[in-house]
């Protein structure tokens, strides 16, 4: 696998040229500059249902005064609470919410980036908020202390997070007086502790980081809206040229985060989860001043490659490895790194020294053989037709995305950035090739292994780790005892289409049709009418009765699905790479294939997929990595964060015919080849096929496809599938909980060493109906900042606080979810039922005025059109595959929204959500952290009738009373 470039954190002086944009974006750009030096694009979208905006502020954690250690990332926190124009706390982020939009922001080495999205109809005064960020923010002290109560909390929760312990020991293991070294994040100790010891007010220094680094001529702006470029720039004009211009310069840190002593060494280091990885860096000229020659795109396209002759086929032939990752990471003006992962098997774990000789090896084949014209002309011509027929993304991420790169690029290629490659110069590429040699390296390998074995730890994350230097006669050594495999550059690339023309479709359905049903499938057909793009999506879903009747028929299922990618890898990555993806899932009842992507090869890889599911084949050596590897997979479920765990015990009480994770582990322990051998046959014997097929596809193409299945698995004279009986069609049901019952499920965190407990707070509502739907959705959006204000801004419960809708196979409710270092989550639910009583007097109350401008958000939200054909498809599929049919569901929702009055409302929340409403069905999942472990008891106790403590889940899930499915 190939990664993309990160952290793109540079500066770039050319700043002409038109903008270069996809053929098919009918938006229009604009570049100008304030009279304040801030550099802004405007973007108009006429057919766009939201306004979004991203500022990109040019400071970050590199500009960390020394002992203040994440005040950059501090003061991103700080200036949501509120600004001398709008004083109420957090009424920027109740704005914003209550008008059908979502907020966030982050801090990285370099920068600090804003953003935003809105309905289209409030922009204009959701950019006046958000523009005082950078005008008059009032950092409060009170609200200063409970800021970094959250920042720590932030932290708390990152704590056993395996990517953040890394990414932080590589930092560690760096220069300490290059800000590369530092630790970004920050936490109590770091704001508030260490700088008070020391007598420095961090609030002082809060404000003087503001006042010196926040200059509008630092400051990058997309504004993304649905107004003509005049009247978006008239309105820009008038907002943010108050942003004070004070003329600083993009700060700028040269040299290189590594002195020799950091290279040519070997990091041995102790992980929370299980596996083996192991990462191999080299410090590289950074890329970004060779974007269109593109030298670590065309390296990591060559070292990440997964087809035949690629050192990643090679691992995965010998059995040492799963995957393989390459291409360059934490890139600025100044360094860059070019890594390559491998997640190792055991065996390669013990091979780690041949798994690095055949690496080197490869890449001092590379460096002997040159650079190649026909692979750099091959990967332009796959990064082409993919900028130009890209998907439309949400204005959002879009907005966020371009504010970096205005950064980074000319003006010409604030769009496009370094997606496509165009001038080839070996030169460049051979000098970066040249640069990944054993003089050069630094080695991290993490395993569990290595627990005891260490003597070092890294001071933030507590991360136990050995060092050791590494010659490069050692890995000459290695590169002579390695095995003599056969390795050589990729075959011409087949899948890369060549046909872009959109096809006569004369059809004008607005929803899936039924185009054909037969006793072996059914077909639903929606061509393209909306998006123009030559594209199809296609999903299959292979309904098998026997795949989920047992935890041992689902993990033999589950090895079918990954063997099949398994074996399907070699061939089927040239057309990921070509921009035709797919993949292999389990599903409820069975597993699911999806294509997606560029519609000219697509039926050859569906010939292709179909013929391996075909002629499966059970290959002993394959089928016991296979089976590590998900072995080890079930076991890091104990290490997901306690919210998680709680999700999981909510859903294992809920859904009928889940099987716990620790049993699906103990079957998997039981499981040989021999039993995958007996029971793939069985597991196809009886098959349902549902086909969705959509995008620039003619109606008897799609038909052909379809048929193409039928002849594959039922028309032979020796069937592989005959269809089910109407007896085996199996079906998701849902527990109904009793009325005015209260139901509790306390259980100890599984991963001992996390202090972190958490709750989620259950209220289950009703069945999948139109009317209830509008009114559950409309009580969430009045409630949701309320909810996230009172619980972690004024309370300061936990980083993680979210009220969201859940969705149970049709059955509809609500999930308060908490998750706190500070509070046990018995308190944690006692001011959850606080909280509803706060909110039925915030209902009660609700205005005429504020009543109907939520409705007016939320009918807003639910006619945003699709954006493109992912995300139409993965909506009518959800309709399908549930077996609802509700295709015109957004129309109907919306017109029982219009139909609502304000009274409806407050006797719905009334009857089903407040504390003691007549109606209400509950449950709270108390998952204990070690902090709060002695509360368990205690609070299991308290339990008394009419409460109802769950003690054994299967025992009570089969005890209950099921609703009817959606599908009978």
């Amino acid at each position: 696998m190939v990664v993309g470039t990160e952290n793109m954190e540079a500066v770039s002086a050319d700043k002409g040229g038109e903008i270069l944009k996809p053929r098919t974006d009918k938006r229009e750009y604009r570049r100008i500059v304030l009279k304040n030096s801030l550099e802004v694009l405007l973007i108009s979208d006429s057919e766009t249902d939201k306004c979004a905006a991203s500022m990109n502020v040019s400071v970050g954690s590199f500009s960390d005064p020394e002992g203040l250690d994440g005040l950059a990332h501090f003061l991103e926190h700080m200036l949501f609470y509120a600004s001398e124009k709008y004083p109420e706390e957090d009424s920027y982020s109740k704005y914003i919410t209550e008008h059908g939009g979502s907020r966030n922001a982050y801090t990285s080495r370099e920068n600090t980036n804003y953003h935003f999205d809105i309905n289209t109809d409030c922009f204009d005064e959701a950019l006046d908020r958000f523009a005082q960020f950078f005008i008059k923010p009032l950092m409060s002290a009170d609200a200063t202390m409970r800021e970094i109560n959250a920042v720590d909390s932030e932290h708390q929760k990152n704590l056993l997070s395996d990517s953040r312990r890394f990414d932080q020991l590589k930092k560690h293991l760096s220069r300490e007086d290059h800000p590369y070294h530092k630790f970004s994040t920050g936490n109590m100790k770091t704001l508030h502790v260490l700088p008070e010891a020391k007598g420095i007010d961090t609030r002082s220094e809060l404000i003087k980081f503001y006042d010196k680094h926040y200059s509008a001529s630092i400051m990058q702006l997309v504004v993304y809206g649905k107004e003509n470029l005049d009247k978006t720039q008239g309105l820009v004009e008038e907002i943010f040229q108050e942003i004070l211009n004070t003329n600083k310069s993009i700060p700028i840190f040269p040299g290189q985060p590594c002195t020799p002593d950091h290279l040519q060494v070997l990091v041995k280091a102790v992980p929370i989860k299980q596996g083996h990885k192991l990462t191999v860096s080299w410090p590289v000229t950074p890329s970004i001043h060779h974007y269109e020659e593109a030298p670590c795109s065309y390296l990591g396209h060559l070292i990440g490659h997964e087809g035949k002759g690629s050192l990643f086929h090679a691992l995965k032939t010998l059995g040492w490895a799963t995957g393989l990752h390459a291409g360059e990471v934490d890139l600025t003006m100044e360094y860059s790194f070019f890594n390559v992962s491998v997640d190792l098997t055991d065996a390669g774990h013990e091979h780690m020294q041949d798994v690095l000789g055949l690496l080197f090896r490869h890449i001092k084949h590379l460096q002997q053989s040159g650079v190649s014209q026909w692979i750099f002309d091959e990967l332009s011509a796959i990064c082409e037709p993919e900028f130009h027929y890209q998907a439309k993304r949400d204005p959002f991420s879009y907005a966020m995305a371009i504010s970096r790169n205005m950064k980074i690029y000319p003006t010409k290629h604030w769009l496009v950035g370094s997606s496509l490659p165009s001038r080839f110069n070996p030169d460049i590429v051979q000098k970066v090739l040249n640069e990944l040699s054993p003089s050069n390296v630094r080695i991290f390998w993490r395993s569990k292994k290595f627990e005891g074995q260490t003597d070092k730890t890294e001071p933030w994350y507590n991360t136990a780790y050995s060092l050791e230097n590494i010659t490069e006669f050692t890995i000459q050594e290695w590169m002579q005892s390695a095995p003599d495999v056969k390795l050589h550059l990729p075959v011409p690339n087949v899948f890369i289409p060549t046909d872009f023309s959109l096809k006569d479709i004369k059809d004008e359905d607005i929803f899936p049709v039924l185009l054909r049903k037969t006793s072996f499938s059914r077909t639903w057909y929606k061509p393209d009418t909306k998006f123009f793009i030559p594209k199809a999506y296609v999903k299959i879903y292979f309904n098998c009765p026997l795949a989920n009747t047992s935890p041992d028929a689902l993990v033999l299922s589950n090895i079918f699905v990954w063997l099949l990618v398994d074996c399907l890898n070699e061939y089927a990555y040239y057309a990921r790479a070509a921009g035709l993806n797919y993949g292999l899932s389990l599903s409820d009842n069975g597993f699911e294939l999806y294509l997606a992507g560029f519609n000219h090869k697509l039926r050859i890889l569906l010939e292709a997929i179909m013929q391996k599911i075909a002629k499966f084949e059970v290959k002993p050596d394959r089928f016991y990595v296979i089976k590590e590897t998900i072995t080890k997979a079930y076991q890091n479920i104990k290490f997901q964060q306690p919210y998680e765990q709680g999700m999981i015990y909510c859903s294992m009480v809920l859904q009928d015919r889940t099987w716990p994770w620790t049993e699906q582990l103990d079957a998997l322990t039981h499981l040989e080849a021999e039993d995958l051998v007996n029971f793939v046959p069985m597991l196809l014997s009886r098959t349902f096929v549902e086909c969705y097929i959509a995008g620039n596809v003619e109606k008897n193409d799609a038909e052909s496809m379809v048929e193409h299945i039928e002849d594959v698995l039922f028309n032979d004279p020796k069937p592989i599938s005959r269809p089910i009986f109407p007896s085996q069609t199996m079906t998701n049901r849902v527990v109904e909980l009793g009325t005015r019952m209260k139901y509790f499920c306390h259980q100890e965190g599984s991963n001992p060493s996390d202090e972190n407990s958490a709750l989620v707070h259950y209220i289950q509502v009703h069945q999948d109906e139109f009317a209830m739907n509008s009114k559950l959705q409309l009580f969430r959006l009045i409630a949701k900042q309320a909810t996230f204000h009172q619980l972690r801004t004024v309370e300061q419960l936990g980083y993680i606080t979210s009220l969201s809708q859940s969705n149970h196979s049709g059955v509809y409710g609500l999930q308060f979810i908490i998750q706190s270092s500070v509070k046990d989550p018995g308190h944690i639910d006692s001011r959850v039922q606080s909280l509803l009583k706060d909110l039925e007097n915030k209902l009660h109350k609700i205005s005429d005025e504020e009543f109907k401008s939520n409705v007016a958000a939320l009918v807003d939200m639910k006619l945003e059109k699709h954006k493109n054909l992912n995300e139409e498809s993965s909506f009518y599929w959800r309709e399908i595959k549930n077996g609802t049919f509700k295709f015109n569901r957004k129309d109907e929702e919306v017109a029982a929204l219009r139909e609502l009055e304000k009274t409806e409302l407050i006797e719905f929340f009334d009857t089903y959500i407040k504390v003691d409403a007549p109606k209400k069905k509950s449950m709270s999942i108390c998952v204990y952290g070690s902090q709060h472990l002695k509360e368990m008891a205690p609070d299991k106790d308290k339990v008394a009738s009419p409460f109802i403590e769950i003690e054994d889940i299967v025992g009570f899930r089969n005890s209950q009373p099921l609703y009817g499915s959606l599908k009978g």
